[in-house]
This record gives structure tokens, sequence and C-alpha cells, in this order.
């Protein structure tokens, strides 16, 4: 109902302004990291780091709380509650800011101070889960929590919540099919939750059947891609299609940490490391395609967020 508002351009609240702000990011061309490539092979990034909540986490939390106010999941009072890496925390206090909500947050002890550091200025509550549990603690400890007191807490369960896939069918893949100019030939990111891949492959696949697909995750368990999962060793989303890829990845830790100050260096884009990991697959991929060509990947977060992470330095 929102969002069919925003799209009539009927008037809506100062909240809903704030968060019709979210989406329709710049498509940009990779040139410096991408000078080797065949000639007639293109790769660009969506620039998610852009959203006024600085990820693409913006765009699922968005549509999982307006989903949860229709639903009357959502009502006055009640505090959002979620496991996040960080920035589905980031998106939920900002759009929690706007529309009056208050929000706790169960997140990985060893997520980055930075990150914590944006929270707690949002004034989300702040719950640490055993940092070798990753986010799979973190979704144990806040599934407990919502079923005890399920009259406190609106629980959106971004891991679970097909709204979280639907933002990204709905948003970012017809984005990235009207900025390409409907020439995009692969689609390539990493997963976590899943719902941008997910999402946006789906409707791509709409758009053209010969579109390539390609998902993207850490080649260990233990690795520094915050906000990934490695399928194999972790709880899987609910939402997770492993039959839509047509391809499946692997990167390295410090193969992304080195992408991701290559792309602030060469290409002044200063994202973080999962944007590293994305935009080195896209490469990798890039490298043995045909002429024509268009790769195309996300750029998830802003550097800034891991600024305490000694990578940066090497």
């Amino acid at each position: 109902m929102t969002q069919s508002l925003i799209e009539q351009g009927t008037p809506i609240t100062s909240g809903h302004d704030l968060l019709s702000s979210i989406g329709q990011t710049p498509l940009i061309r990779l040139r410096r990291v991408a000078r080797l490539l065949p000639y007639g092979v293109e790769v660009y990034a969506k620039a998610e780091h852009l959203n006024p909540g600085g990820s693409v986490k913006d765009r699922a939390a968005r549509a999982m709380i307006l989903e949860g106010e229709r639903s009357g999941a959502l009502r006055p009072g009640k505090t959002i509650l979620d496991a996040t890496s960080g920035n589905t925390g980031i998106a939920y206090c900002m759009i929690g800011a706007a529309l009056g909500y208050k929000v706790a947050l169960c997140l990985p002890a060893n997520a980055s101070l930075e990150r914590k550091r944006i929270l707690r200025v949002c004034g989300a509550e702040i719950i640490e889960t055993d940092p070798r549990e990753s986010t799979d603690g973190a979704q144990r400890v806040s599934r407990k929590m919502a079923e005890r007191e399920p009259d406190k807490y609106f629980y959106p369960d971004q891991y679970n919540n097909p709204e979280n896939w639907r933002a990204h069918y709905l948003g970012t893949a017809p984005e990235i099919w009207e900025q390409t100019g409907a020439r995009i030939t692969h689609f390539i990111t990493g997963l976590g939750t899943s719902g941008t891949f997910v999402g946006t492959s789906r409707r791509l696949k709409e758009f053209d059947s010969r579109i390539q697909v390609i998902s993207m995750q850490p080649d260990s368990p233990f690795h520094g891609l915050e906000g990934m999962k490695h399928m194999e060793s972790a709880l899987v989303p609910g939402i997770y299609d492993p039959s839509l890829a047509d391809e499946n990845v692997e990167v390295s830790t410090e193969d992304a940490q080195e992408m991701a100050r290559r792309l602030a260096r060469e290409e002044g884009l200063f994202v973080g490391v999962s944007s590293g990991a994305n935009v080195f697959a896209a490469l990798r991929l890039a490298h043995k395609l045909p002429r024509d060509s268009i790769v195309v990947t996300i750029l998830c977060d802003g550097g800034g967020r891991y600024l305490s992470d000694e990578f940066w330095e090497e």
C-alpha cells in the first residue's frame, strides 16, 4: 500500500520521504580494475552503498517493516527485533527512527567496531552473541527473545522473510535491466541472507532467460567476509533457493580484501570487503566471457564501516 502511494506521487509523511529515497542507485562501470578484460566485455557495479542507510540492506529493511505495518504485526509501541551482522540493523535503526519505533538487535560480538558504534549512536539496543557462531548464533538468540515476548517485539526475521527477496525482485532487478539498456548477460553477487541474489536473479531471468546468474560465497567456514555465509557450514536461510544459480563460485578473504583496496585506490570507490569479493568474482568471471558480455555485481556497503580492520594498511 505504501509503495503504491509513493509511485502515485500521493502526499505522504516525512518518515516516508526518507523511505522513498531508498533505491535508484547508480550503476557504475569499472574501468581501471577491469582494464585487462577481453575487448568488448564490460563490468558494472550497482552502488548500493549510496543508499541513505549506507547499504543494500536498506531495500529489504524497508520492505519488511512496511509489510509488518500493513499486516498489523508491527504497530506503535512494539520494538523491531532481529539478528544482523550490522547493515540490516543500521537500516532498521534509520527506518525505525523515521517511523517512531525502537530497535533491538542481536549481532555477533566480533562485528566491526564501526558498525556497533553506528548502531549505538542510532539508539539501538545491542545484544552481542557468541562470535564463534557468527550470525547463526544471533538468529537463535533473537528468535528465542521474540518467542518469549511476542507482544513486545516485531520480529521481521530477515533470513526467512520473503519480503527480503521481493524488495530486489521489485526494485534492484528492474533498475539493473533499465540501466544496462536490457544488455545485461551475467549477474553475480554474494550470499548472506541470499535476498539480493534470489530476488534479483528471479526477476532478471523473467526479463531474459538467457541471463546467467552466479552466486558467490566465502571459500571457508572461517572467513572475514562480514555478512556473507558459507552455506555448507551455516544455517541456510529459508528464502535461499539453490536451484536459481547457473553457477556457484567461492572467493577467499585475502582476494576480497585486496580488491577492496584496489577499488578505493584505482576507482575511487571506498567500499567494504563483501563488495571487494563481489568485484573480484565478477572480474574473474568476465575474463572468460566473449565480446558483448555485460557483467553486473553489487557494492554492498561503504568501507568506512571497516576502518578498524588492519588490512587497509597493507
